[in-house]
């Protein structure tokens, strides 16, 4: 579970703790490293929920910017555990220092492009895209030699239309591509990839900024949608689909940690 310190991550390092998993919880940030932006979380707290749900969580620290930190990753699970039955990157290192109104270079959230410098581009491609195609690069060797295997990435949907900031939505566009180019490379070994799409999550950043009760739904409900995808014989039918959490409740039956069934977010324009 790549990018679990905090946020969609741990949710669904929990999600699939209450299913009985052993959950591999990765990120940069430890009780004894550092920490991105300075924040609380950590990746020992989330392996702590993963037990507590029920599951084993076991964590282990990793830049997934670093091809060779990701290889290293894979190789001491498949030493110890034997096998990688699903794969998650809910890596996003694009809002990082975006205080919910700027960026850190001074430029608001859907600021035009040709107003704002291309350098960060760079971050958003590198914090979402890039860390899942490492992951997949790395754990696909497993899994097409077990025939066998699930990966996801987590995004947002974006067939519906523009998302309000050009990095931001190329970005998450270019994950659910990879989603795609996965699925189809995969299929005929027997590996499905697909890409998992959130509503509006009350994550620890949420909450902080003060935007909690926007938020539709906690980050479990995205885990509980990974859990029901890894436990679904026929989950080979949606691959190389980006699918809701919110349709996925519908079609599974699970609903959020308060009960309810969120719906999907609506990006109005």
């Amino acid at each position: 579970m790549a990018g679990a310190s905090r946020g969609v991550g741990r949710g669904i390092a929990r999600g699939l703790g209450e299913a009985g998993a052993t959950v591999i919880v990765t990120a940069r940030s430890s009780e004894t490293g550092a920490r991105t932006e300075m924040r609380p979380e950590a990746i020992e707290d989330t392996a702590r929920e993963v037990d507590a749900a029920g599951g084993r969580g076991h964590h282990y620290l990793c830049d997934h910017l670093s091809e060779r930190a990701v290889d290293e990753l894979i190789r001491w699970v498949l030493r110890r555990f034997g096998r990688i039955d699903v794969a998650v990157s809910s890596v996003w290192g694009g809002n990082e220092g975006f205080d919910g109104t700027r960026y850190p270079d001074g430029t608001g959230w859907g600021t035009p492009f040709w107003r704002r410098s291309a350098e960060p581009f760079g971050r958003f491609l590198e914090g979402g895209p890039y860390a899942g195609l490492l992951l997949a690069r790395a754990v696909a060797p497993a899994m097409v030699s077990a025939k066998g295997g699930l990966i996801a990435l987590v995004s947002v949907d974006t067939q519906h239309g523009y998302l309000g900031d050009l990095f931001y939505d190329v970005a998450k566009a270019a994950t659910n591509r990879l989603a795609l180019a996965f699925a189809e490379e995969l299929r005929p070994h027997g590996v499905t990839a697909l890409g998992l799409s959130p509503g509006h999550v009350r994550t620890e950043r949420v909450r902080d900024l003060g935007q909690g009760d926007e938020a539709t739904e906690s980050p479990l409900y995205a885990g509980r949608a990974l859990a029901a995808l890894a436990a679904d014989p026929n989950v080979a039918e949606r691959a190389g689909q980006i699918l809701h959490a919110a349709d996925l409740a519908d079609a599974y039956g699970f609903t959020d940690a308060d009960g309810t069934r969120p719906p999907r977010l609506r990006i109005d324009r």
